[in-house]
């Protein structure tokens, strides 16, 4: 009887923001293909994502440098946790016998593939910053995404691969109407105890403000801004605040502020445009799903992808001062940008099979 192919999959972050959404597709993608999924997320990671979809993990120790907005001293610090972190990654690879390692974006790919060459077991790199490239291009065959900064290079070195993020295409199924219907209860109870809460109306257009399951600051200003702006939109934003004080900028007289949902696919049904960061699953989530894009700049510690360009068409960029501007140029030539959604709808859905066959091809 042939042996069942295992992957272990090395996680970077809390499991329940976007590296946690781009593992979870990997591991749906892989296990529809015959493929044992095991995860590991460092030890103080609630994986409130993992737990929702009824999947269990091994607790390790990832140390973090802060991604793409790493400064030199904080990878000096996450470098000194390296070498422990690794040995007890390697001891659960080992203890698993797996047949390949999959290390996940930033710390998760910097421990996972690292611990890999040193059980021994073949490994992929799933990479979007400077820092995990830089190591996980020594060790083994990687997968890089458009937030890397090599994505834009013609010519790469053999091991690293591009491709767009891995996706599930049940967020294309999404059911407006419960969207509607969740938004609108939303609204009702809030009104119980303030009469001034805005309603969701159904006669105008919608706008979904998002910086991903974290709101950060510039978002809440970009929402805020806007709706002193125009009242012509339903204006929707979604995210648990990184910091209590953002919510200073949410009037809920002209907001409706969802906090973190878990019904994303619904409201991408529901939504006629969206603004953005400059990174994540979300952006291309909403290309498939058809949506137009106003991408706000430097919302995450001031980092900037130029997402824009490997999206032209389909998407604007806007800071605080022109978005506005940017919103309504959308809104006037809305077919045409919507069109262009389609044909990056296409090339984005064809990641699976990209990233399928390199994951074939990797296995011992």
């Amino acid at each position: 009887m042939t042996k069942e192919k295992t992957a272990l999959l090395f996680v970077t972050g809390r499991g329940l923001g976007g590296d946690a959404v781009i593992a979870y597709n990997l591991i749906k993608l892989l296990t529809n293909n015959g493929i044992r999924c095991e995860i590991a997320l460092d030890e103080s990671a609630p994986g409130l994502l993992f737990k929702k979809k009824g999947l269990d993990w091994h607790k390790v120790s990832i140390p973090q440098a802060g991604g793409h907005a790493a400064s030199k001293s904080a990878v000096a610090k996450a470098g000194v946790k390296t070498l422990k972190a690794v040995k007890r990654a390697k001891k659960i690879i080992q203890d698993l016998n797996v047949d390949l390692v999959l290390g996940v974006i930033g710390g998760g790919a910097v421990i996972g593939c690292m611990a890999a060459k040193r059980a021994k077991v073949p490994s992929v790199g799933v990479l979007s910053t400077p820092l995990d490239t830089k190591v996980c291009r020594k060790l083994t065959n990687n997968i890089i995404f458009p937030e890397n900064p090599l994505f834009g290079e013609e010519e790469l070195p053999d091991n690293l691969h591009k491709s767009f993020f891995p996706m599930d295409t049940k967020i294309m199924e999404g059911n407006k109407d419960n969207a509607l219907k969740l938004i609108k209860q939303h609204c009702d109870d809030l009104k119980k105890v303030d009469d001034n809460i805005i309603e969701f109306d159904e006669n105008k257009k919608t706008i979904l403000f998002s910086s991903g399951s974290t709101l950060f600051e510039k978002t809440a200003q970009a929402i805020d801004e806007f709706s002193k702006y125009s009242q012509d939109y339903n204006l929707i934003l979604i995210g648990s605040p990184l910091k209590d004080e953002f919510n200073k900028y949410i009037d809920q007289t002209k907001v409706i502020n969802l906090g973190y949902i878990d019904w994303i696919a619904d409201l991408y049904d529901l939504a006629d445009l969206a603004i953005l960061t400059d990174d994540g699953i979300m952006l291309q989530e909403a290309l498939i799903c058809n949506i137009p894009i106003v991408i706000l700049k430097r919302v995450k510690y001031g980092r900037y992808h130029n997402m824009a360009t490997v999206f032209d068409g389909a998407c604007l960029e806007a800071d605080l001062d022109d978005l506005s501007d940017k919103i309504e140029l959308i809104s006037s030539e809305y077919d045409s940008f919507k069109s262009k959604t389609y044909n990056y709808s296409e090339e984005i859905l064809q990641s699976n099979e990209i990233i399928l066959n390199l994951i074939n091809e990797s296995f011992k």
